[in-house]
C-alpha cells in the first residue's frame, strides 16, 4: 500500500537574506522569474540534532548548479544558519528537512541572469523516519536527458511531483523514470540502484538523473567495502530481472524496494549492509561532514 504524503508542520520562522523572519513576511515580488517559470535552484538537507548531514557534498552540489546556470553562489554558512533556523523553530532534536532556495527574481524573459531582486531563503520543518521498504511503478512519462536542467536541482520540479502523484495514486510509493532511449534513469524523488549477481549498479548522470548526495555516497561506500558499483546506462529489463533494488535520498538514506509493478522483490544482503552503513555514517559527524 502507498505511502501517505509527508505530514510536516509549517515553519514559523524562515531565513531569508541574511536574516531570520516570521514566515509571515516572507515576500517574494510577483515578476519573479522562479514564482513565474520555475527559474530558481534548492536544495534539500537533512539535519540531525541541530547539525546539517553531508554539508560540504550539498555545497559542492549548490556551487556546481549555480556555475551551470551561470549565477554566483551566494550560500551562506550553512551550519551556522541552519542551527539557528533550527534554533528558532525548535527543531534542535531529531530530524529536520532543511531547504534553501534562490529564485532568479524578476528580469527579462530572454535574460537568464539572477535579478537584483533575486531571492535566497531556507526553511526548516520535521522530517518523518525512513520508511523500511517502498513499492516503485514505471512512468508513463520519460526523463529528458539532453534537457539543460537536466542533473540540476532546478525549481522547474513539477514533472517530478507529477509522476509521483500518478504512481501513488495507482497504490505505489515512487515512481520509476526512464530516459528518451528508455533505459533506466531515477526515480521522481530518489536515485536508483539495483543488484544482480551480487553486484550494484546505478543509471550513469548521463541518463539525466540528478547527481544524488547521498548517491555519491553509496558508491564510494560500496567501492570502499569491496562492493563495487557499475554506473552505466541499463535498459528497464535488466531491473525486471534484477535480484533486488532500492532507492536513495538525502532524507531517507537506503530504502529497499520490495515491488517492482506486479514483482515482488526481496532485501537482497547488500542493501542491509549499505542501509546499516548509512546510518551510522549520518549520526557521526566525522562521517558526514
Amino acid at each position: 500500500m502507498a505511502q501517505k504524503n509527508s505530514v510536516t508542520s509549517e515553519p514559523k520562522v524562515i531565513w531569508c537574506d541574511g536574516r531570520l523572519i516570521d514566515v509571515d513576511a516572507f515576500r517574494v515580488s510577483s515578476a519573479d522569474r522562479g514564482l513565474l517559470h520555475g527559474h530558481g535552484l534548492f536544495e534539500t538537507m537533512l539535519c540531525l540534532d541541530g547539525r546539517v548531514v553531508f554539508a560540504s557534498r550539498h555545497l559542492d552540489r549548490w556551487a556546481r548548479s549555480c556555475q551551470r546556470l551561470g549565477w554566483p553562489d551566494r550560500a551562506p554558512d550553512l551550519q551556522r544558519v541552519a542551527a539557528s533556523l533550527l534554533t528558532a523553530n525548535r527543531l534542535l532534536t531529531g530530524s529536520a528537512r532543511l531547504r534553501m532556495t534562490l529564485t532568479a527574481g524578476s528580469g527579462p524573459l530572454d535574460d537568464a541572469s539572477p535579478g537584483r531582486d533575486a531571492v535566497l531563503w531556507m526553511s526548516a520543518s520535521p522530517a518523518e523516519p525512513p520508511p523500511d521498504s517502498c513499492t516503485l511503478a514505471l512512468s508513463p512519462w520519460r526523463k529528458n536527458s539532453r534537457s539543460p536542467l537536466a542533473g540540476i536541482k532546478s525549481s522547474c520540479y513539477a514533472e517530478n511531483l507529477l509522476a509521483l502523484a500518478q504512481a501513488r495514486a495507482c497504490g505505489f510509493d515512487q515512481a520509476l523514470l526512464l530516459d528518451g532511449d528508455g533505459c533506466l534513469s531515477e526515480a521522481a524523488t530518489s536515485n536508483l540502484f539495483f543488484i544482480r549477481s551480487g553486484r550494484l549498479f546505478t543509471p550513469s548522470l548521463a541518463t539525466g538523473c540528478l547527481p544524488g548526495v547521498t548517491r555519491g555516497w553509496v558508491i564510494e561506500t560500496a567501492s570502499s567495502i569491496g562492493m563495487p558499483c557499475d554506473e552505466g546506462v541499463f535498459p528497464l529489463a535488466d531491473l525486471e530481472s534484477a535480484d533486488g533494488a532500492f532507492l536513495t535520498s538525502s532524507i531517507r538514506g537506503v530504502v529497499p524496494v520490495v515491488r517492482f509493478g506486479t514483482r515482488d522483490l526481496p532485501v537482497t544482503p547488500q542493501t542491509s549492509v549499505l542501509r546499516d552503513a548509512w546510518n551510522v555514517a549520518v549520526a557521526d559527524p566525522a562521517l558526514s561532514g
